[in-house]
């Protein structure tokens, strides 16, 4: 059976003490050619957790590229880590006491020297886990990474965490007939997950009125003028996004707005808001696609802060997806810039469900963008009413976080966050809550001109 001690065990048999002499000075002579490899160990220069309940993500950044090899036990649950090349150091001992009480997947971490140039992790499991265990280069402000992503060994559904919702949902019935149906979207997984069951519908509670029997099929979904709304909290957990003069993070304001704009959502009668992230973990951005697919959402709105070089630039824009090119230099850089948030985040695309990877293929069709479009200048004239406007006119690109074939899609830039004084406006929790009250007036304007838009089967 696999050991996942963290020292080799074994013991040497007495010797007398001549013996010991020789076999000290071979066992010097033998390590000569290897102690230019120690000389220039490799280090870890930071240590970093991300717990969140579709996944923990644990991150080794170090100065040189290193192989790794890992497997699982059970009986308890562990995962075994070797990293080589690596000396243990004090950075490394920290991240011990980086796992938080409320991690969903890891219990403690045990980290030794396992033999010369090998450094040893023992991950005690909470549950089992579908590991993925991959190297990344280095890009921006990060160097070589180490990523050790433990996922659910069910893959999670979206659906049936919004059924699981404590709060009243509008759109229960027709999400549990959406999540029996065979040609739903697939859900993403990655390898060594198995998919999740249905939904099943819960047992009715005791009632003395007799319920009908019937034979017939479930009826296919109809939303009935009820709209589902997905919101994507661009960034998270290693993808800072940009950051302001004053160390503002990205990730964090938009974080903030997209849950304000969810509590305005959910209190609007048949209207439900889905959020794509709800806490500091990296998405891939397929896998944010692929989510708002499985929801069947009417509408997915993107929610960022914009940066630029200069930090004069500010104003809010409004961006829809392009087929055929940008509509300025600004707005291709701009897609450039929040398209690289898979190599900043870290994404193994090996590891996912070729179905979804599909999604970022050319899939979308002129009616998406038209109605992209035709929400996106609702929404762009309302945030025009709070803050400057950088464009007048929604802007177009090739953002692949808006390549839904079948779901009206934007990009909201909310803000330069590279700006001093718009990075101050959205700190402010009187702009963030400004900057979703307009989004919900540009979508509610958008939904009462064209109701029939609100489902297309």
């Amino acid at each position: 059976m696999a050991d996942d001690s963290i020292s080799r065990k074994g013991g040497t048999p007495p010797v007398n003490s001549g013996r010991r002499r020789l076999i000290a000075s071979a066992t010097t002579l033998l390590a000569i050619p290897v102690i230019p490899r120690f000389a220039h160990a490799a280090s870890i220069v930071a240590v970093r957790t991300w717990p969140a309940d579709e996944y923990t993500r644990v991150t080794l950044e170090m100065d040189t590229e290193l192989k790794a090899e890992h497997f699982t036990l059970d009986g308890p649950d562990r995962l075994v880590v070797d990293i080589e090349g690596l000396t243990l150091n004090s950075t490394l001992n920290e991240l011990v006491s980086k796992v938080q009480s409320n991690d969903p997947y890891i219990g403690t971490v045990r980290v030794g020297q396992n033999r010369p140039g090998v450094v040893r992790l023992v991950l005690d499991l909470k549950q089992p886990v579908a590991p993925q265990v991959f190297t990344l280069k280095p890009i921006g402000e990060y160097k070589y990474r180490l990523v050790v992503d433990l996922y659910p060994k069910v893959a999670q559904d979206p659906l049936l965490a919004i059924l699981d919702s404590k709060d009243p949902d509008p759109l229960a019935d027709v999400l549990e007939q959406l999540a029996q149906q065979s040609g739903s979207a697939p859900v993403p997984t990655v390898k060594g997950q198995a998919l999740p069951q249905t939904a099943q519908k819960p047992a009715p509670a005791a009632s003395s009125k007799p319920q009908p029997r019937t034979t017939q099929p479930a009826p296919s979904p109809r939303r009935s003028g009820n709209i589902l709304i997905a919101l994507d909290a661009g960034h998270g957990g290693e993808d800072p996004g940009a950051i302001g003069p004053r160390g503002t993070r990205e990730k964090d304001i938009v974080l903030s707005i997209a849950r304000r704009l969810q509590r305005l959502i959910d209190a609007t009668p048949g209207v439900k808001a889905y959020l794509t992230r709800d806490g500091d973990y990296f998405v891939p951005l397929h896998v944010r696609v692929q989510k708002a697919r499985r929801v069947k959402a009417d509408l997915f709105i993107s929610i960022h802060a914009d940066a630029w070089t200069k930090p004069t630039a500010r104003g809010s824009s409004v961006y829809a997806l392009s087929q055929n090119g940008a509509t300025s230099t600004m707005a291709r850089l701009m897609a450039k810039r929040e398209n690289e948030a898979d190599l900043i985040g870290g994404v193994n695309l090996g590891t996912h469900n070729a179905q979804v990877a599909k999604v970022l293929l050319d899939l979308s069709t002129a009616a998406q963008i038209n109605d992209s479009m035709r929400v996106g200048g609702k929404v762009l004239g309302e945030i025009g009413k709070i803050n400057r406007l950088h464009k007048r006119q929604v802007e177009r690109a090739g953002f692949a976080v808006l390549k839904a074939p079948d779901i009206p899609s934007i990009l909201v830039e909310t803000a330069f966050i590279s700006n001093p004084t718009e990075e101050q406006l959205l700190r402010s929790s009187k702009y963030q809550d400004q900057v979703a009250r307009a989004m919900l007036t540009g979508i509610r304007g958008y939904f009462g001109d064209s109701p029939a838009l609100a489902r297309r089967s």
